[in-house]
């Protein structure tokens, strides 16, 4: 927890965070709760995740809304902004955090494959995007959550990296066609975390081993600095960066070992 949270910065605002109930994203929710924002959070198959995270944000003292809802289908992205905007009645902050995806080489891949792992990675945050827009104002934050393996080749990380790179790129058109709204895009970029959406990585490649070792920074990126990061770009001090993408990393991608 930052030192900032006790200022309830965001304090009459409401957040909207997809894929919320594990993880980064529920570490998102978290953060973004404590520092005063409402949170509407999506999810999709995992309903006792999902209810633990919403009584673990209520804790914090603002109120919580989870809906179930698949981000890759257009009907059920306008039926979640329509729930939050019943229930909240206003939009300030979206974060794009769900993803999923096939780890195979792209030999391996169907375009089933492809198509639910960019229907639910680059599409979806676009269509979230385009939804929410219609309820947000001036200074609204769309934050996007991207990977760095959409600029380096990682094993068996074809789908998931080719749709965030072009989750980075809609991050950009975004942040420009957006801007005339005043509505502000970035994107934050996750390097390796230990959390359970490294299980879907096959055990030879040593992923999660990857994510436990220490960083240049000399401890292991947590979700919790990914929230933080997110939180501050959600902040008044960060309205002139814009189409942004932050890695979190703590040093690693531009060490060579």
């Amino acid at each position: 927890m930052s030192d900032s949270n006790d200022s309830r910065e965001f304090s009459g605002q409401v957040a909207l965070v997809t894929g919320g109930s594990r993880g980064i994203g529920r570490a998102i929710c978290l953060e973004l709760a404590r520092r005063g924002a409402s949170i509407a959070f999506n999810y999709l198959k995992n309903h006792s995740a999902a209810k633990e995270a919403e009584a673990e944000i209520q804790s914090t003292g603002v109120e919580c809304e989870r809906i179930r809802a698949h981000v890759g289908d257009e009907e059920a992205v306008a039926s979640l902004v329509s729930q939050v905007q019943e229930r909240f009645g206003r939009l300030d902050i979206v974060v794009n955090n769900a993803a999923s995806g096939v780890m195979r080489p792209s030999t391996e891949l169907s375009p089933k494959h492809w198509d639910w792992t960019m229907d639910i990675n680059a599409r979806g945050p676009w269509l979230v995007a385009r939804e929410a827009a219609k309820l947000m104002g001036e200074g609204g934050r769309v934050i996007n959550i991207s990977s760095p393996g959409s600029r380096m080749v990682l094993q068996s990380y074809f789908a998931v990296g080719v749709s965030k790179a072009a989750l980075e790129a809609v991050t950009r058109y975004l942040a420009i066609e957006l801007a005339s709204e005043g509505i502000i895009v970035n994107g934050v970029s996750a390097g390796y975390v230990q959390t359970g959406a490294l299980d879907a990585f096959p055990d030879e490649l040593g992923v999660k081993d990857l994510a436990d070792r220490p960083t240049p920074a000399g401890r292991a990126v947590t979700p919790e600095d990914v929230a933080n990061v997110v939180a501050m770009l959600c902040g008044k001090d960060a309205e002139m960066i814009r189409g942004q993408i932050i890695t979190v990393d703590g040093g690693e991608t531009v060490f060579h070992r």
